[in-house]
């Protein structure tokens, strides 16, 4: 079939399901998320009886630093169970005869689990048990995405509520509804449609075949479908075999795929939805889901083209543009997926990233450092491009002499402030850790390119480097394959940028909503910016990229696009 036919049906069924499926699951999660607290006597009995068994008073509100408190202790305790359930992995049952993670793989793993970002720096077959997988990695999985989406919900009840004291919610009941509501039902039905495509669920560790060459092999099994559907839409994108999303047992046909690549966009999509319900005018959870649209298919159309025909005469000359790419998905299902991941915060590959065109590598590098809000990760992307919409409001107020305005609250010094600090934190991690590392003599050997400098091997070098920090910083966790990160540097730096990529705005985004909450509304003027229409999706749009541009474009001439120019 044609290349640009394919990518067209792909993604034609993709915007189809999704246009079905947007209406009902967002308002389901607005329901979820309700800010009337007279629906709090709404609790599943499983939720009643967790949180009597945790002794949490599920009508009980929160100010924002109880809130963030709640959120940073539940990680914290997260992080340190995971730690050390991979140190002692050696004495659990079906743990496949493998021995304890070594402490420097047991941190960055654990800071990538807990922080949504799922950065692997081992070979998942050869160093992680069942036990460890399910137990840990995969419920990790599922609360961290829980944690995302629960700080969505409590920005918004900062747009909504008038509190005097600047409640936004309860941590500990978002995290149980988003958990036993949202995320578990959804992953249960995926679970079933990847294994009646043929994804394997077995605990056994592997079985012997024979290879083409002869040779008997040893093929890996484990729990693939449970944990590869919460890991496409909890965004999340650890793959629970090495070669993740390409591995024919985890994704094992062209139906598969976009089921995947559905997953993945589900809850992303339909949180804009839910934002218009909850904030009681849709047409403002429009406008944000015509922003992230516009960035995703321009994003989308310059991946295809530089996948499918422009990728020039080295292309050519070295061989196939399938390089790195499985005939089963071909350059249309790999481009799809490459965007949809690193436009998440999901990570999860079909495809090798390190084998793209310069230009098309490029393109999936800046759609991370635009901020992953087209259209983000689960609860991520909404408050993300909240935070840059009140940028965009106050560069507009700016413009016509008026005190911003966004939802009928002000923003004033301390909103701008914290928003500006929201949008700061991954932008200095990804150039302070990228400027760092390539300065250092002792991480040059963990290149898979070098070279002399300037020479197009040591640009892609650079490239990698600076995809690797990318990743880590915005919670992402793809990677370029020819960078070895096993070094004590590269565990322990990225490891710290997962955190504070993960924690740093959360703190920001929660303190936002608590001073929102505390405001009066104000009715709408004369002088009012409209936050809907196409005036402030151009105004919105025009913000988000060139607050990428300014920042990133020195970091993206010196790597891919001085390679792409080669």
């Amino acid at each position: 079939m044609n290349p640009a036919l394919a990518a067209g049906l792909q993604i034609a069924l993709v915007v189809a399901v999704l246009a079905i499926l947007y209406v009902p699951v967002g308002d389901y999660m607005a329901k979820v998320y309700a800010t009337d607290t007279d629906l709090r006597s709404g609790d599943l009995r499983i939720e009643s009886l967790l949180y009597r068994l945790c002794r949490i008073n599920s009508r009980t509100e929160q100010t924002w630093y109880g809130y963030a408190g709640s959120l940073l202790g539940f990680s914290a305790a997260s992080m340190v169970f995971l730690y050390f359930l991979q140190r002692i992995q050696g004495v659990l049952p079906l743990s496949n005869g493998l021995e304890g993670v070594s402490p420097a793989v047991a941190f960055n793993t654990a800071a990538s689990f807990v922080a949504n970002t799922n950065w692997q720096s081992y070979v998942p077959e050869t160093t992680m048990g069942h036990i460890t997988q399910a137990a840990g990695l995969a419920v990790q999985n599922f609360v961290s995405a829980a944690v995302g989406m629960s700080v969505a919900a409590a920005l918004i009840r900062g747009f909504v509520r008038v509190s005097r004291g600047g409640e936004i919610g309860n941590f500990w009941v978002d995290l149980t509804r988003g958990s036993l509501r949202i995320l578990l039902p959804f992953a249960f039905v995926i679970a079933l449609i990847l294994l009646s495509q043929g994804t394997i669920q077995s605990f056994q560790t592997g079985f012997a075949s024979t290879g083409l060459d002869g040779n008997s092999v040893t093929n890996a099994l484990a729990p693939v479908a449970s944990q590869e559907a919460i890991k496409e839409l909890g965004t999340n994108g650890g793959g629970i075999l090495a070669a993740n999303s390409a591995h024919p047992f985890e994704n094992p046909t062209p139906i598969t795929n976009i089921v995947e690549i559905l997953a993945i966009l589900l809850i992303p999509v339909s949180l804009t939805r839910t934002f218009g319900t909850m904030v009681g005018d849709r047409r403002q959870g429009l406008t944000l889901l015509a922003v992230m649209s516009t960035l995703y298919f321009g994003l989308l159309a310059v991946t295809l083209a530089a996948e499918s025909g422009a990728r020039g005469v080295a292309a050519t000359a070295a061989g196939s543009m399938m390089e790195g790419k499985e005939v089963r998905f071909g350059i249309p299902g790999s481009a799809l997926f490459a965007v949809t991941t690193t436009g998440t915060s999901t990570g999860a590959v079909n495809s090798a990233h390190d084998s793209m065109s310069p230009l098309g590598g490029g393109t999936v590098l800046l759609n991370m450092l635009l901020g992953e809000i087209a259209p983000g990760g689960v609860g991520t992307g909404l408050y993300g491009i909240l935070v840059l919409a009140l940028i965009a409001v106050f560069v507009g107020g700016l413009l016509v002499g008026r005190t911003p305005e966004y939802l009928g609250k002000k923003l004033g010094r301390r909103e701008i402030t914290l928003a500006a600090l929201s949008v700061l934190v991954m932008p200095s991690l990804v150039l302070i850790g990228t400027g760092i590392t390539v300065i250092l003599s002792s991480t040059g050997g963990y290149l898979g390119n070098s070279g002399d400098p300037g020479t197009p091997g040591s640009i892609h070098g650079f490239t990698e480097v600076l995809y690797a920090f990318t990743s880590a910083s915005n919670n992402n966790g793809s990677a370029f394959g020819g960078l070895t990160v096993t070094s004590d540097w590269f565990q322990s730096s990225l490891g710290v940028c997962m955190l504070l990529g993960r924690f740093l705005p959360i703190v920001f985004v929660l303190a936002l909503a608590g001073s929102l909450s505390a405001q009066r509304k104000t009715p709408a003027g004369a002088g009012t910016l409209p936050s809907t229409g196409p005036m402030f999706v151009g105004l919105l749009t025009g913000t988000i990229v060139l607050v990428a541009a300014l920042t990133f474009f020195p970091a993206l001439a010196l790597g891919p696009i001085s390679e792409a120019l080669q």
